[in-house]
């Protein structure tokens, strides 16, 4: 099985950036692919970010293209978020999981997750 935990979030200011980690321990951390999705209070969890086993596919949500940026370091078996020029609409609880499966087509869906972690909370004030 999989443990993640996430880290990082926090309260910023519109125009601000975060940085989020996501801890993962228990099955080898490079074969599995890792995705962010996020769910603001009274809306649907929604796809963020995810980035394949090596790292050499990543994948955006339209609504952060050219503000976020997911990378991995397997070696410390962490997945990152970057999240730069941060707006209130993105304020939400973000969470990371992990797609054992790796299927491309489904990889902003978040049925195609095997494991979740418990979240983190940002906020950001305008």
């Amino acid at each position: 099985q999989v443990q993640l935990v996430e880290s990082g979030g926090g309260l910023v200011q519109g125009g601000g950036s975060l940085r989020l980690s996501c801890a993962a321990s228990g099955r080898t951390f490079s074969r599995y692919a890792v995705g962010w999705f996020r769910q603001a209070p009274g809306k649907e969890r929604e796809f963020v970010a995810a980035i394949t086993r090596t790292g050499g596919i990543t994948v955006y949500a339209d609504s952060v293209k050219g503000r976020f940026t997911i990378s991995r370091d397997n070696a410390k078996n962490t997945v990152y978020l970057q999240m730069n020029s941060l707006k209130p609409e993105d304020t939400a609880v973000y969470y990371c999981a992990a797609d054992f499966d790796e299927l491309l087509n489904r990889i902003s869906k978040s049925a195609a997750y095997d494991a979740w972690g418990q979240g983190t909370q940002v906020t950001v004030s305008s």
